[in-house]
């Protein structure tokens, strides 16, 4: 209670996102995934597991300078190698 008003104050309390729940949303979107070994791989995401191994579609896989591309339809990437996922979205 606020001393001066003698009402509750307030305060906001920021919403709780669980990392998980991110990647849950992205299911059915474009996702791009960097790996810790400089490769990039864009590609709708499909499903994923506890441990972030993921299944993606009409991947796109560029090398770290960006000068190689390659067309997958489908991939699986391991979780233990993801760096960074950026949601399209």
């Amino acid at each position: 209670m606020s001393e001066s008003t003698g009402q509750a104050s307030e305060e906001a309390v920021p919403a709780t996102v669980l990392p998980l729940e991110i990647i849950d949303k992205s299911i059915g979107n474009e996702i791009t995934v960097l790996m810790i070994n400089d490769k990039e791989f864009t590609g709708k995401l499909v499903g994923f597991d506890d441990y972030v191994n993921m299944v993606l579609e009409n991947v796109t896989e560029r090398d770290n300078e960006g000068t190689s591309t390659i067309v997958r339809k489908k991939m699986l990437l391991n979780g233990g190698h993801v760096a960074m996922i950026i949601p399209a979205n």
